[in-house]
């Protein structure tokens, strides 16, 4: 009953994850100046990703096919689940509010695009991926599933590892030495608490 509970709250989740999405990406300007798309391995690893966060856990959710790999987790490991779900959809919402303009969905930049180094990003310098880190945290926590449980945190592990690293050396080109210095005074993913 209560694991019941958790996949609702999680699917609420989702459900706001979409809709903080479209609406960045109805509000972001058309104005790219620069850009690296994707390569072959990014665009296959983003594929897997969308299969991790919500092809798999909405099967999971509306079918009984992924039920054989069902775990028990105590209610408190749920209602954990719950506050850090909670922390990833703020954090998301804070970035693209934070980013306003120079929000984008891939490695791009836009015209008059500046450092932004207020808000969410006086502290960390990507936490979108902190959001889908804290995400695939939640989703094992809320979905006591083996396959739709661990399916985000597994498949943005390869994303993360190759996308931080290029969208930082697209910032270093394009800022140079304003950038280095935002790295050098905040975290990638984790704050610096101890500067």
């Amino acid at each position: 009953m209560l694991d019941n509970i958790f996949k609702f709250l999680f699917l609420i989740g989702l459900i706001v994850t979409w809709i903080l999405r479209l609406s960045a990406l109805r509000r972001a300007p058309r104005d790219i100046i620069a850009g690296a798309p994707p390569t072959q391995m990014e665009s296959l690893m983003i594929y897997l990703n969308f299969f991790g966060l919500p092809v798999i856990p909405i099967i999971y959710l509306f079918t009984p096919w992924l039920d054989f790999a069902d775990y028990w987790l105590p209610a408190w490991a749920g209602w954990i689940g719950v506050i850090i779900l909670a922390a990833a959809l703020w954090l998301l919402w804070r970035a693209q509010k934070d980013l306003g303009r120079n929000w984008s969905s891939a490695l791009q930049i836009r015209e008059d695009h500046t450092v932004i180094t207020n808000g969410v990003f006086r502290y960390i310098r990507h936490p979108n991926y902190a959001a889908n880190w804290l995400w695939g945290i939640a989703q094992a926590l809320l979905l006591w599933n083996w396959i739709a449980g661990l399916s985000k945190p597994v498949l943005f592990v390869p994303i993360y590892l190759q996308r931080v690293r290029r969208e930082e050396q697209m910032m270093l080109d394009q800022f140079g030495e304003e950038y280095r210095s935002y790295m050098s005074r905040t975290g990638r993913i984790i704050p610096h608490f101890w500067k």
